[in-house]
């Protein structure tokens, strides 16, 4: 019985990891899909895709999977993707941007849906919670092994083009305008390694999640991300500490 209970466990640990580890990827091929679609297949004429190329390798993705996520980009994989936003309201009222990435529009738009209306949420029209989001570049550069103090690196990211920076004991956050964050990103890219470079949302305000709606907020999330058309999901929610 002992047994058969540490194989159930060995399964459930590979399960989960392997689960994890499906998401990555599922990320990352959304990602490679993007970044061809804007600046082209070729990684040496496409930095951004370069970019993540390079995180796919790091995450030991394997090639065919990053050449079928290239080759959808460019009209080679059989399916015509489109990129689709929804907006919509948690449990407490909190804003929610759900950024898609389909082949299939009413498969989509079901699940999302779905997914709020199970969790005590509801979807609004377009525009009704974009304007508490600002849209902004984000960089970010991990402070692991690189020998460069605060100040150096906010000389360099304004003489880039960046309009702020945030630091803390594991990396730089880098700010830019949405269209200045090719620019600054390569001309960072010329003296540092970037985690991260991309376009993304933040929230002007956040909204407090009350205790008793945590479980439901967390659950409508979960369930978003684990929709294989979701993309990215952006909050303007604050959760109570004991709940992060």
């Amino acid at each position: 019985m002992s047994g058969h209970s540490k194989w159930h466990n060995i399964q459930g640990r590979k399960g989960a990891q392997d689960k994890k580890r499906g998401k990555i990827f599922q990320k990352l091929s959304r990602d490679l899909y993007q970044a061809a679609k804007a600046g082209g297949p070729e990684p040496d004429g496409n930095p951004q895709l370069r970019l993540v190329i390079d995180k796919a390798h790091a995450a030991n993705m394997p090639k065919d999977n990053i050449q079928r996520a290239i080759d959808k980009a460019s009209g080679q994989g059989g399916a015509n993707y489109e990129e689709i936003t929804y907006e919509g309201y948690g449990p407490a009222g909190t804003a929610i941007m759900v950024s898609c990435l389909t082949d299939n529009k009413n498969r989509t738009a079901a699940a999302v849906r779905s997914a709020f209306s199970h969790h005590g949420g509801s979807l609004g029209s377009n525009g009704s919670v974009s304007y508490m989001f600002d849209r902004k570049g984000y960089i970010v550069i991990l402070r692991d092994g690189l020998d460069v103090d605060e100040d150096s690196m906010l000389m360099d990211v304004l003489d880039a083009g960046g309009e702020d920076m945030k630091s803390d004991d594991d990396q730089f956050e880098i700010f830019t305008a949405p269209s200045d964050l090719t620019a600054v990103r390569d001309a960072l890219q010329e003296k540092y390694d970037l985690d991260t470079a991309e376009v993304t949302m933040f929230p002007q305000n956040k909204t407090a999640v009350p205790s008793d709606k945590v479980s439901q907020y967390t659950g409508l999330i979960d369930e978003l991300d684990e929709n294989d058309d979701v993309q990215d999901v952006y909050e303007a929610a604050e959760l109570p500490e004991a709940a992060e």
